[in-house]
């Protein structure tokens, strides 16, 4: 049942290693990258409480000692004063420039450790082992590290590439059913930009996934680090391709924006209303048949999930409002909005000429 994928970016290629119980089989497949039998590893309180036990037990088989810092929980640790708590502690660790930082948690502690792991010494490697289906479908994959700042989201960071990727899918049994979806969210997104077929066997195995179907949750995680590890070789620093992977996302963050980056919205969330915004977007400006954005919202709704704006509790700024939001985007060139919008599910691409009317009337229609 398990899969290897290979990220292919010449000297900083490395595996992605998707299946069940690797935690247990960590030390075995970490212990080649070791010039000494020691790792230093980064996590959360949370997610400490749960895996990092068994992360020491699959060392500990593999001959290899671990030290651990546990760092509170939430998008807030993204912030200097954790990074440099982290910096740290490696530091008092002795971790020097050959040995290896591993990543233990979610997308927060990937991008905080990785980048930790990007400015200690000027590079040390790491290893990321993500704990959530987010994380094992997005941000684990791909190189992207960083911290928030009062200005926005990851805007302080640096492509610091992992030497291997474990994502064990036994350890999503113990996320919320909130979380697992909203990690599908990302799934789905991978679908709808690139692969017709892959979306056609979500809307059947979907529900299979949700329910803790082992074989299904294998082949969606892979087949979405597949697609990623694809694009990513081709774009590693988000000239171009890459931008695909941001379909919903200017949609998305500035629903985050506008509900405080808190748990009223969380990212996959907002990715999932953010993919229905862009498939209606693109219907209304005749770039897609009208069926494909129902056909986008049947499939979330069937799985329980978040489409429109009126599905997120409280108040929200008009659209208007919104769409101010979406220009504090990093990815805004030359002022420029930039979405990723659809010929048809499975075919995405980059445009800068949306008119912002387009965008408002969308949006007020969503509420």
């Amino acid at each position: 049942m398990h899969h290897s994928v290979r990220v292919a970016l010449g000297a900083r290629s490395y595996d992605v290693e998707i299946g069940p119980d690797l935690l247990h089989q960590s030390g075995a497949r970490i212990a080649p990258l070791l010039a000494r039998p020691r790792v230093a590893v980064l996590t959360d309180e949370t997610v400490a409480g749960l895996h990092l036990e068994a992360l020491r037990d699959g060392l500990g088989r593999g001959g290899i000692d671990m030290v651990s810092l546990s760092l509170p929980e939430g998008e807030t640790t993204k912030t200097w004063p954790h990074l440099e708590h982290a910096v740290d502690w490696l530091l008092s660790q002795k971790i020097e420039r050959r040995d290896v930082v591993v990543a233990l948690g979610g997308g927060v502690i990937g991008d905080l450790a990785g980048f930790a792991a990007a400015i200690l010494r000027r590079g040390v490697r790491f290893v990321q082992i993500p704990t959530s289906l987010l994380a094992q479908v997005d941000s684990s994959v791909g190189g992207k590290t960083g911290i928030n700042s009062s200005h926005g989201k990851n805007l302080i960071g640096a492509f610091h590439q992992p030497s291997l990727v474990l994502a064990d899918t036994s350890v999503l049994a113990t996320l919320t059913a909130r979380d697992l979806l909203a990690g599908y969210g990302e799934v789905v997104k991978y679908g709808l930009l690139g692969d017709a077929e892959f979306f056609a066997w979500l809307e059947t195995q979907g529900p299979r996934l949700a329910a803790g179907d082992m074989a299904a949750r294998v082949q969606a995680v892979a087949r979405s680090v597949q697609m990623k590890a694809e694009i990513v070789a081709r774009d590693e620093t988000e000239q171009g391709d890459r931008a695909l992977l941001n379909l919903g996302h200017t949609f998305c963050h500035a629903l985050e924006a506008a509900t405080g980056y808190s748990d009223r919205l969380l990212h996959g969330e907002g990715v999932a209303i953010g993919c229905a915004l862009a498939f209606e977007l693109s219907s209304r400006l005749g770039l897609c048949p009208q069926e494909d954005p129902s056909r986008v919202r049947a499939h979330l709704r069937e799985m329980g999930m978040k489409t429109d704006l009126r599905d997120i509790p409280g108040d929200l700024p008009d659209a208007e409002a919104l769409v101010d939001l979406m220009g504090q985007d990093k990815k805004v060139v030359d002022g420029q909005l930039r979405f990723v919008l659809a010929r048809g599910i499975g075919d995405a691409f980059v445009t800068g000429d949306v008119p912002r009317e387009s965008v408002v009337q969308v949006l007020r229609d969503a509420a």
